[in-house]
């Protein structure tokens, strides 16, 4: 916290934050955040407590979050787009002392409560107009008097604890400290140097080690201007950017809007092109998407790499020039990297290019976590000796030390025939048909291949789904290797993703091997 509060003092009248129409200084904001850890403290909670933030994008999280640093409290904040059972999981795993909830998401809560009655009883502070119940406080009232806190934090203190965005499962809470939340960030605004004038327009959830750990502490810690948005709508990017905006961090849903939107008002493109950097990551940007976008505003997207449990591992150089599409760059600085394969062997040939190392990435450096939260076997499975950590994701290396994100070692990688077959190859051919708006490749269980390849399609528009599967897999067979050929195409509306864009295939899995989508597979 000492990083943030230099950064805040280096700065005082400069503008921290716009949100809603209201503009909080960096002098202001310490203000309200020190009068709120005095309240906090009011209170009784002791160091380390945990205090969950279930609450879209608002000035009055920022407080609350950084009330919590200052009081010695561990933020969690949790994904609002959960409901009844993913909130008592997070609650019960992580033993929040209290909540602080919003209007929008008090239904959520309630839900949970009715599935965990015992939760009616963890104390809330409410942001907003919300009717609250006996014993409950809304977080103007929970303040104090800013000169009496006391409280020494140090880099070694846990300052959030962020569940997983459960891609493949049950949520896991990942717990950062202090030092590998600021350490990471600040590699960071070396990296992409991040300039004090900056605007970075914010529109990624609050909830997420994205939006949290890398938005908004990166912002701060430089002393730059966060234009706060309640959530990602592509008009309300191209406002923020026409204001003055400089940067914008998204993830590839969000490219995929914005490109949409510039083909519907073209002239916002000369608008975006106005900003100084676009930065994308939580997935893999396809390549075509990238090439678009710097046709359409000349901006060539930095795409970066992390996770959860590492923040910030990966990413392309800051010129642009050197971006490479469909590459997510080198290891950052403090961080070092691994290709190992499945006999834990470095640099095992075998990937898409004769020679270039594949393997599961494996990292350590100054970004990663502590730990799984209350699990310590999981803790344990997560790192090798030497502390390395498993990512789980697979990559390739080129010559030149480039890594590309081939997929997740659990989904993205498909074995079917005695054959391992890289999903995400198979996506971006199938992504750059003119009718397909996006793409999932998933290996579904299967007797006899192990795995059959199933591709999930969403089209642009109202579509003969069989004449669209025959035109898709004619497709693959003209590019790709007949044991890389999808064995059949299912035509849905949306695919299965969780608030962060993240494609949830294993829900995809579930449905295609219980019959709940029915895939086409003309000719074969």
């Amino acid at each position: 916290m000492h990083a943030l509060l230099r950064a805040f003092r280096e700065r005082p009248s400069h503008t921290a934050l716009r949100a809603s129409g209201t503009s909080w200084s960096y002098s202001q904001l310490e203000t309200e955040a020190r009068r709120h850890a005095a309240g906090l403290m009011g209170l009784g909670l002791e160091p380390g407590a945990r205090v969950a933030v279930l609450a879209t994008p608002a000035a009055e999280v920022l407080v609350a979050l950084l009330g919590q640093y200052l009081a010695g409290l561990v933020h969690v904040p949790i994904n609002t787009r959960y409901r009844g059972r993913e909130i008592v999981h997070i609650l019960r795993d992580s033993g929040a002392a209290y909540i602080v909830v919003d209007d929008a998401c008090a239904d959520a809560l309630e839900e949970a409560c009715v599935i965990a009655p015992e939760l009616r009883a963890l104390p809330r502070i409410l942001i907003g107009d919300a009717a609250s119940r006996a014993g409950d406080r809304r977080l103007s009232e929970v303040q104090g008097d800013p000169g009496e806190i006391d409280r020494a934090v140090g880099l070694d203190d846990l300052a959030i604890l962020a569940f997983s965005s459960g891609t493949t499962g049950a949520s896991k809470g990942v717990a950062h400290t202090h030092a590998s939340v600021t350490r990471a960030v600040a590699a960071l605004i070396e990296l992409w140097r991040w300039r004090a004038d900056d605007a970075l327009v914010l529109a990624l959830p609050l909830f997420h080690v994205h939006g949290l750990a890398i938005g908004v502490h990166g912002a701060l810690l430089r002393g730059m201007t966060i234009e706060l948005q309640p959530g990602f709508d592509a008009a309300a990017v191209v406002d923020a950017i026409a204001r003055g905006g400089t940067i914008f961090m998204g993830v590839p849903t969000m490219y995929r809007r914005l490109l949409e939107h510039i083909g519907r008002v073209p002239g916002d493109a000369v608008v975006l092109g106005r900003a100084r950097l676009f930065t994308s990551g939580s997935a893999a940007l396809p390549a075509v998407d990238f090439e678009r976008f710097a046709a359409r505003t000349g901006h060539r997207i930095l795409e970066r790499y992390g996770m959860s449990e590492t923040l910030f591992t990966l990413s392309n150089p800051y010129a642009p020039e050197e971006r490479v599409p469909g590459s997510v760059g080198f290891a950052v600085p403090g961080f070092e990297v691994r290709v190992v394969d499945e006999d834990e062997r470095d640099d095992a040939t075998g990937g898409a290019r004769a020679g270039e190392p594949r393997g599961e990435l494996w990292v350590r450096g100054v970004g990663l976590m502590r730990e799984y939260w209350g699990d310590p076997d999981a803790t344990a499975r997560a790192f090798a000796d030497g502390g390395w950590f498993r990512t789980g994701d697979i990559v390739t290396r080129d010559q030149d030390g480039r890594f590309r994100i081939v997929g997740r070692s659990s989904v993205d990688i498909i074995k079917s025939g005695g054959f391992k077959i890289s999903a995400r190859e198979l996506e971006e051919v199938l992504l750059d048909h003119e009718d397909i708006a996006e793409v999932a490749v998933v290996g579904v269980p299967d007797l006899e291949w192990g795995q059959r390849i199933v591709a999930a399609v969403v089209p642009r528009a109202a579509v003969d789904p069989d004449a669209l599967a025959r035109a898709l897999i004619e497709r693959a067979r003209q590019q790709l290797a007949a044991y890389k050929q999808p064995r059949a195409v299912a035509v849905v509306d949306a695919l299965p993703r969780n608030a962060l864009g993240k494609l949830q295939k294993h829900v995809l899995i579930d449905a295609l091997a219980a019959g709940e989508l029915t895939p086409r597979a003309p000719g074969r």
